[in-house]
């Protein structure tokens, strides 16, 4: 039980738990789970070398970018997609 614990410490990354009941926290367990995942199938999809702490980094970043993944894993990404800024929005004041 401590290993199943310690694993789910270190690859779903939850630091803390936000409630005390025990629906809360397996709300919780079960949506880390879920993300990892689908995080996993998209690596073996893509056929990517990236780890999935990497490949997560990438999708916290671009979440709202309107941009295929398969480009935003591409070694051109940096410069094309992500740093396009014209159809970004501008708060008016």
């Amino acid at each position: 039980m401590e290993l199943f614990f310690k694993w789910i410490k270190q690859h779903l990354r939850i630091k803390n738990f936000y409630g005390r009941s025990s629906k809360t926290v397996k709300t919780q367990l079960w949506s880390a789970l879920c993300a990892y995942v689908l995080v996993a199938y998209l690596r073996r999809e893509l056929n990517t070398s990236e780890s999935l702490h990497r490949l997560l980094q990438i999708l916290r970043v671009s979440v709202f970018a309107q941009v295929p993944v398969a480009e935003l894993l591409s070694p051109e990404a940096p410069n094309s997609a992500l740093a396009d800024d014209r159809n970004q929005l501008a708060f008016m004041w």
